[in-house]
């Protein structure tokens, strides 16, 4: 067992003008709740809110009800938060940490269908890659501030959510991600979302170095809410996808609800117009087959079919004491493109060449039960169970195993390459108080405890997957290769708030973890805020954290297949990886710094600038890359094989490791501004901007003393990301009317990639003196230059139940730069999918219809 260790984290002074630290982005109003305005415009009345004319309360009421519910914004920085803070009745706007709200308006308005893809629509700290590879593709995942998927920890209301067992196991900026697939939840089911960008594992545990996305469902008891969407990439004709939602609240009891919410989504397959070089006479590798030029549609989004399902419900139980809970459920298809197989690989079988499909059937389910009290001698408490569970059934269709056909002259052309799932089992008890420090100064103490049980199974694929070198595409887990782990992890957690002023929040924060399978961590937050009048006020923040590595991470083994090469990544634990050189994986450690300052120098016109840095040691991720006969030897020492037509210069393996260190700096900025025109309507205006950069500052070794990484690795960790990312938003609503006008901008991002088959033979790698052709110590820099995204939505309220929209996302159709032919791999790979950033879609059109009812 290793040696505690504690993180000595240094302090940074954070600065911050505002009206209480303001929401960097403008509220949008719910123009499809009549239920929610309704209850706003009481509110307005008892309130006294700004909106209403001084005078009386029969003004004020007056003045609420002749308000269309386009006119009365709900301004989100008024937002009770329960993320990165234990206090009672936090604003958003109060907060000692940046944090966004996203309400359930905004998140539909970007006309995006998924809750992934509408995030990185509204944050600017928040992207996605480009396109997943094959089985990443058939996984949502985002990224916050330019690290991976797994440094960002996903709550639904404040709660773990478990993680996808889908691990991303291609190269590539998010290789090793098994983070939580966002679209698993119902986008209808969602109130709004709280996005905490800063570190917070002394509060939350393991993965929250990037930050906290916490999903807030909806509670009504009432009301019934049906819309549904359809579009599809014009400028293709390919793409067509349609979503229908439905969810509602009931009541039973006094005081007891039901919300149930459902959706069901279709996309079919989005692919660009691409010329496989293969089929041209003049080219490398021409191998004199006639076949359809644009064959392969490897660069391609899958299609993917899915139901979701969340039934959220509470009640009191009896005097002091209410029960609550949440049931999830989805289900996926998914199917994605594989590259094109000419009629040479197996004519007996498919003398027309073939494209293999790699499928998943994806079943992905959570229950969530919970007591909580107000007053156990003065605290208020919480106790709650959480069972998540991911499982999935990865085959391989339209494929042949060449030797297996060749031995016994059989061969499916379907099977199950691999079925995994990870589970995640947490228990929960918290209790918190407020006190008065000598009757001086007032206080919040939370403290409480956690137990969460990890179990990650990895199941053989049928036979014909894995023998005599296993199917085009995708070779199937060999049963050497599967398995069932499974781990604990305890721990405990101190948070106290304190007001030593009026104007003055101080919080302290420390939790300690012990996992059994990578020993223990302690982890502290330092936070302050000082409001010097209602327009003015600083905060800053210090932390440590950690992310103990998955347990996909330490075990997960398997071959890609593609038509002339293979890549095996071999599981960190095994002996075929630490023939390599690959070392026991450490949990990574953090130290983050938060500062910023924020200004609202009128009304309703708010300032904010937040400056970061995040230090990170033991960064895991794909490392210790061979090429040529040892990364041959390595894939044949864990009991896999390699079918013909792989060529051995273009054979390579690798593991995950401890890479080395990074340094993440960043800055964010944003404004919003709400105009009030009286008879014109209003006019909601809001700017944010995310500047980022990744450093390398120390590369690990390996058990034989060279570097993990090589120089293609470390562009992936540090210059895949946007280097910016600007979003301008417009939001005008005028009696029936509501128009939402977006730009977006993509800064650049830059990959070191790998000189692929139209490279000469005789080309020369001056660093070895081998081939340039498919080196991993040459490689060639290609820049995907900024780029401007233009978003526009119309909508019209039909009647006040009936509301109809139609948009385009990226009207003007702008897509990645394309790739030069040395680094388009047999021609069909236009793009350098794994910059994130710039969707491969282009320009999508869709219509909306929302009915309340």
């Amino acid at each position: 067992m290793r040696k505690n260790r504690t993180v000595i984290c240094t302090a940074i002074v954070s600065f911050q003008i505002g009206l209480g630290g303001v929401n960097a982005y403008a509220a949008v109003q719910d123009d499809d709740n009549a239920d929610k305005t309704k209850d706003r415009r009481s509110s307005l009345v008892r309130t006294g809110a700004k909106t209403a004319p001084s005078g009386t309360v029969h003004q004020a009421r007056r003045r609420a009800a002749s308000l269309s519910s386009k006119e009365v914004p709900a301004s989100s920085s008024e937002t009770m938060i329960i993320t990165g803070t234990h206090a009672f009745n936090r604003r958003a706007r109060d907060s000692t940490a940046p944090i966004s709200i996203l309400t359930g308006a905004q998140l539909r308005q970007t006309g995006q269908m998924n809750v992934a893809d509408a995030i990185t629509r509204l944050d600017p700290s928040i992207t996605m890659q480009a396109v997943g590879g094959d089985a990443g593709a058939l996984t949502s995942s985002i990224r916050m501030r330019g690290l991976n998927p797994n440094e960002v920890l996903v709550l639904v209301d404040g709660k773990r959510r478990h993680t996808t067992a889908n691990i991303y196991a291609d190269n590539g900026p998010q290789q090793g991600g098994t983070p939580v697939d966002l679209n698993m939840i119902p986008a209808n089911a969602i109130d709004h979302i709280e996005i905490l960008r800063d570190g917070a594992a002394a509060m939350y545990g393991s993965d929250a170095i990037a930050g906290v996305v916490n999903i807030i469902l909806k509670k009504t008891d009432h009301g019934l809410h049906v819309s549904a969407q359809t579009g599809a990439n014009a400028y293709t004709g390919n793409g067509w996808n349609y979503q229908v939602n439905a969810d509602g609240g009931l009541k039973f009891g006094d005081d007891g609800y039901v919300h149930i919410s459902g959706s069901m989504y279709h996309t079919d397959h989005m692919y660009p117009r691409t010329v496989d070089f293969r089929s041209q006479p003049n080219r490398l590798g021409y191998a004199g087959y006639s076949f359809p030029s644009n064959s392969n549609k490897v660069i391609s989004t899958p299609e993917e079919t899915r139901e979701n399902l969340s039934i959220k419900f509470g009640k009191t139980l009896f005097s002091g004491v209410k029960g609550y809970g949440l049931i999830t459920y989805a289900h996926r298809h998914a199917e994605t493109y594989e590259n094109f197989r000419l009629p040479s690989v197996l004519p007996a079988v498919k003398p027309n060449g073939f494209t293999p499909i790699e499928t998943m059937n994806e079943n992905d389910f959570s229950g969530m039960l919970g007591l909580t009290g107000d007053n156990l001698l003065g605290f208020s408490w919480d106790l709650s169970t959480t069972y998540g569970e991911d499982d999935d059934r990865v085959n391989n269709r339209n494929t042949v195993n060449i030797n297996l056909y060749k031995y016994t002259g059989y061969t499916p052309t379907t099977v199950t390459a691999q079925s995994y799932s990870m589970a995640q089992w947490t228990n929960d008890l918290g209790f918190r108080r407020r006190f008065n420090i000598g009757h001086v100064v007032p206080m919040t103490l939370a403290f409480g405890g956690q137990h969460r049980l990890e179990m990650y199974n990895l199941y053989a694929g049928e036979p014909a997957s894995y023998l005599y070198g296993g199917t085009q595409a995708f070779g199937g887990i060999i049963p050497e290769n599967a398995g069932k782990w499974d781990r604990d992890i305890w721990a405990g957690y101190l948070d106290g708030d304190f007001h030593p002023l009026k104007h003055w929040d101080l919080d302290f924060a420390g939790r300690f973890e012990h996992y059994t399978d990578t020993g223990n961590t302690e982890n502290g937050k330092i936070s302050t805020r000082y409001d010097f009048t209602k327009r003015i006020a600083i905060r800053g923040t210090i932390s440590n954290g950690f992310r103990a590595p998955t347990l996909a991470e330490e075990h997960y083994s398997e071959v890609n297949i593609g038509p002339t090469n293979a890549g095996g990544l071999l599981a960190s634990s095994s002996d075929a990886a630490k023939a390599l050189g690959a070392n026991h994986l450490k949990p990574e450690r953090s130290t983050s710094a938060e500062a910023g300052i924020l200004l609202e120098p009128v009304d309703r016109f708010h300032i904010s600038v937040d400056v970061y840095q995040i230090n990170i040691r033991d960064r895991i991720a794909g490392g210790g890359t061979v090429r040529g006969q040892a990364a041959h030897d390595a894939i044949l020492q864990t009991g896999a094989s390699i079918p013909p037509g792989v060529l051995l210069d273009n054979t390579t393996a690798y593991y995950f490791a401890n890479v080395g260190s990074t340094r993440t700096q960043g800055i964010d900025i944003s404004g919003d501004y709400l105009f009030r025109f009286e008879n014109y309507g209003n006019l909601d205006l809001s700017a944010s901007l995310n500047l980022n950069r990744t450093r390398m500052s120390h590369i690990n070794t390996d058990q034989h003393g060279s570097p993990v990484l090589n120089a293609q690795n470390v562009s992936y960790l540090t210059t895949a990301s946007p280097r910016s990312k600007i979003i301008l938003n417009a939001r005008w609503t005028f009696r029936n009317w509501d128009i939402n006008l977006r730009e977006t901008r993509y800064g650049l991002t830059s990959t070191l990639m790998t000189y692929e088959d139209q490279t000469p033979a005789s080309s020369v790698c001056p660093l070895d003196g081998g081939s340039l052709r498919y080196s991993v110590h040459c490689f060639g820099q290609y820049n995907n230059t900024p780029v401007w995204l233009t978003d526009l939505e119309v909508g019209y309220h039909i009647n006040s139940r009936l509301h109809v929209a139609v948009g385009a996302n990226n009207i003007f159709n702008q897509r990645p730069r394309r790739l030069q032919d040395q680094f388009n791999y047999v021609g069909a790979n236009i793009y350098d999918f794994r910059n994130s950033g710039i969707p491969i879609t282009g320009g999508y059109y869709y219509g909306r219809v929302n009915v309340d009812l």
